[in-house]
């Protein structure tokens, strides 16, 4: 069983910043990459930001230069710095994770998602 438990989300002015976290637990043998996702309201899912185990990232167009994917690979963490938000932001972000438990069994996890929302 594995869990993801995001934190960080919140209400803030636009051209602020806030800092999401997703911490990773339960059976893990290793995570691949991780990632960000985000739901704005009738819209789809959308890619923010990946990172590979071994710190390569990749970014959605819309967030390149204000956001930043790091990862903590000893601790099983992800975070995504967000600054010169914008209200086009507001959405609600979720993790995800590519985790082997073995060498024979890999899949992905989500977390439960956390709102941000950027008034103008």
């Amino acid at each position: 069983q594995v869990h993801l438990v995001e934190s960080g989300g919140g209400l803030v002015q636009a051209g602020g910043s806030l800092r999401l976290s997703c911490a990773a637990s339960g059976i893990i043998f290793r995570i691949n990459d991780m990632g960000w996702y985000r739901q704005a309201p009738g819209k789809q899912r959308e890619l923010v930001a990946t990172i590979t185990s071994g710190g390569s990232t990749n970014y959605a167009d819309s967030v390149k230069g204000r956001f930043t994917i790091s990862r903590d690979n000893a601790k099983n963490t992800v975070c995504l710095q967000m600054n010169s938000l914008k209200p086009e932001d507001t959405a609600v972000y979720y993790c995800n994770a590519d985790i082997s438990m073995n060498l024979l069994r890999r899949s992905g996890y989500w977390g439960q998602g956390t709102q941000v929302t950027v008034s103008s």
